[in-house]
């Protein structure tokens, strides 16, 4: 698989993490216990994703600082490496 056939995959999977970090935060929130172990669960599928769709990525296909900092932003630490590898290229 090339890396532009990886990408896609890559940004499906961060969405998922972001949508779920979101669902978790309703659940806490809110006091659901069904939304945030959606969360947890949508989190969990995403973090999978995001390895196996990296496990041969080439780093200078990546969106560099800008992945990096919405990794910080929504706390997902593929996204903070994916992206300062990629900004170092």
């Amino acid at each position: 698989m090339t890396s532009n056939q990886q990408q896609p995959g890559l940004v499906a999977s961060h969405a998922q993490y972001v949508k779920g970090a979101a669902e978790e935060m309703v659940g806490q929130v809110t006091g659901l216990p069904n939304w945030k172990s959606s969360g947890q669960e949508d989190k969990t599928a995403a973090v999978d994703a995001m390895k196996k769709a990296s496990e041969n990525r080439d780093p200078s296909q990546g969106m560099g600082g800008i992945e990096e900092k919405a990794g910080n932003l929504v706390g997902c630490e593929g996204m903070q490496k994916e992206g300062a590898d990629s900004k170092n290229k």
